[in-house]
């Protein structure tokens, strides 16, 4: 069977931009982390009920991989895709950890998504698997894009590809799990402070070597100092960039 890689990610940047009912609307610069990443393939098996096999701390009917799947059975009504879910698991090589800011659970389900897109060969074009994705979660549009670099803005649905050399990343994930909804609340009751229509447009062209020389990591990340406010045992990092919500730092590799 075919083994498919779900890439991480960090946030060169983020910031919010504004509001849309109760999300944040966000420019965002996302790269793929080539050498973080998952694996993902299907292994026959006996029971006909939906069946992860990987270290996840959550039950199955929250797995984003589950989500992924009932999403596009919905879209797509496929027999052969419900057959396919019968007949095997999804086997998973866990190394982007939870929680961390790093994609992993977005990236899994983008992947599972492609992956039964290619299997059963149902035709669906990356705009349509976006949109489906989107439905799991805000970050997965840019990992069925497949995009190394992407500005992604709106509440995550809008992804648009960024032409730059990708840069290799040193990863530093501490033993603490990081709740996102947490930190935008705490963003939206202490923080809240948007940037600009012009701000936003310089950051995003302005390449990810030269924002990581010329911004300090608070002012990149508008959710680093929520998370810090939020996690009384988060501790910064000197020279160390923070990825999304957290908790996952990460630099250039020297």
């Amino acid at each position: 069977m075919i083994r498919y890689r779900a890439y991480a990610k960090v946030n060169i940047f983020l910031k919010i931009t504004g509001k849309r009912g109760e999300y944040h609307t966000i420019t965002s610069r996302f790269m793929q982390v080539k050498s973080l990443f998952d694996t993902l393939w299907l292994e026959p098996k006996s029971t006909p009920e939906f069946e992860i096999r990987g270290t996840f701390d959550c039950e199955v009917s929250s797995n984003t991989i589950y989500k992924a799947y009932k999403h596009l059975l919905s879209h797509t009504k496929s027999n052969a895709l419900s057959m396919l879910m019968e007949e095997n698991a999804v086997c998973v090589d866990k190394q982007i950890p939870s929680y961390a800011g790093l994609g992993g659970g977005s990236s899994d389900a983008a992947t599972f998504l492609r992956m039964c897109n290619e299997t059963l060969e149902l035709g669906l074009n990356v705009v349509q698997l976006a949109e489906i994705g989107a439905n799991v979660g805000a970050d997965v549009p840019f990992f069925i894009y497949g995009y190394e670099s992407a500005n992604v803005s709106g509440i995550g649905e809008i992804v648009e590809p960024f032409n730059e050399k990708l840069l290799e990343f040193e990863i530093l994930t501490p033993e603490l799990q990081i709740s996102t909804p947490a930190v935008y609340r705490y963003y939206r009751e202490h923080l809240y402070n948007p940037i600009s229509t012009e701000e936003a447009t310089h950051l995003e062209t302005t390449a990810s070597v030269d924002i990581l020389t010329s911004m300090n990591p608070k002012e990149a990340n508008d959710l680093y100092p929520a998370a810090l406010g939020c996690y009384g045992e988060l501790r910064e990092k000197e020279g160390w960039f923070f990825s999304g919500s957290g908790s996952s730092f990460f630099r250039i590799k020297e």
